[in-house]
């Protein structure tokens, strides 16, 4: 073969090359704009995470498509998005999400939709927000203030936040029949006031002296307000899962358990048990680990599913390991 021949058949090769490159991307590009389209023309709705998801879901019904982009079993606090997901957020026409700096890695995506005019909810900043306390780099005398994002664990707050969604529902998404959202709204409601309910008369069983709560972080703020608990402290003292604790966290832990009593903590479901686990070693054994569902959903099957059936098992998992029954 000449030198030629040779170069001819790779400027060929070339440029079969480029063509079969720029097809795939032209495949890829459909694929992106057909994967953000809601199907059947309907209005489509965004939801962050997958317990709001849930919620948003048995509001709306058939009115409306409803996107979830937390995974089953995620951590709300770590969860990220793909450059798809992140479109779909800027094609919505209501976005609802958490707030309160729980989904730390998806609000500045949330920040840009509301910015292209994309209405948003911040289920959190609308439900009576607590806040909690967490030691400063300075120690006890550097303790801040801040809110508490996990109000879902407060049946009550969730009750009155089904509402205000079915309201931005019926206000920003086109096309909806309103009836049917408010409908589906108040039959959810008295759900909710059933698990209310029936969370009262099951923690009723728990002695006053037991009626303390130790987690993995903080996140049952709502539920000790709202059903009579003390919250002792937290293995993370933070209410998000991507701080940790230092030994001197671990310490002032200890002790506060100690003279509490307590020798139970309870950790979540989605998140590794180590640090539950150091802390029954720093007690000299003794301690109960006991699983809760407590920032995500799991999949279908896996006992948490639905917020209502999160929370009877959490209900159910926390008077066993209170009461030892």
């Amino acid at each position: 073969m000449s030198r030629t021949e040779a170069k001819h058949r790779a400027r060929v090769g070339i440029a079969r090359l480029r063509s079969l490159i720029a097809g795939l991307l032209a495949l890829v590009a459909a694929a992106t704009v057909t994967a953000c389209t809601p199907g059947d023309d309907q209005p489509g709705i965004v939801v962050t995470t997958n317990i709001l998801g849930d919620v948003t879901r048995e509001i709306v019904g058939d009115e409306a498509d409803v996107t979830v982009l937390m995974k089953p079993n995620a951590d709300p606090h770590s969860f990220g998005l793909s450059a798809v997901q992140a479109a779909e957020l800027e094609q919505a026409d209501l976005v609802v999400y958490n707030g309160l700096g729980l989904e730390e890695n998806v609000l500045r995506h949330v920040e840009a939709a509301r910015e292209s005019g994309v209405a948003t909810f911040a289920a959190g900043e609308a439900a009576d927000p607590l806040t909690f306390h967490t030691a400063g780099d300075g120690g006890p005398e550097g303790e801040e203030e801040q809110p508490d994002p996990h109000f879902w664990t407060d049946p009550d707050r969730v009750r009155k936040v089904t509402g205000l969604i079915a309201d931005q529902v019926i206000d920003h998404v086109d096309g909806v029949d309103a009836d049917t959202i408010r409908a589906n709204a108040d039959r959810y409601a008295k759900q909710l006031t059933d698990l209310t309910t029936r969370m009262e008369t099951s923690f009723g069983r728990v002695p006053a002296d037991r009626r303390a709560l130790v987690t993995n972080h903080h996140v049952f703020g709502y539920l000790a307000d709202r059903f009579g608990f003390r919250v002792i402290g937290a293995v993370i003292p933070s209410g998000t899962t991507l701080a940790s604790p230092s030994s001197s966290d671990l310490r002032s832990l200890t002790e506060a358990m100690q003279r509490a009593g307590v020798r139970t903590v309870f950790a979540d479901s989605s998140q590794p048990k180590r640090l539950a686990e150091v802390l029954r070693t720093e007690m000299g054994g003794g301690v109960r680990v006991v699983e809760l569902f407590s920032e995500s959903l799991t999949a279908k099957g896996e006992g948490a599913d639905t917020y209502l059936r999160m929370m009877r098992a959490n209900t159910t998992a926390m008077v066993t390991g209170l009461t030892g029954d």
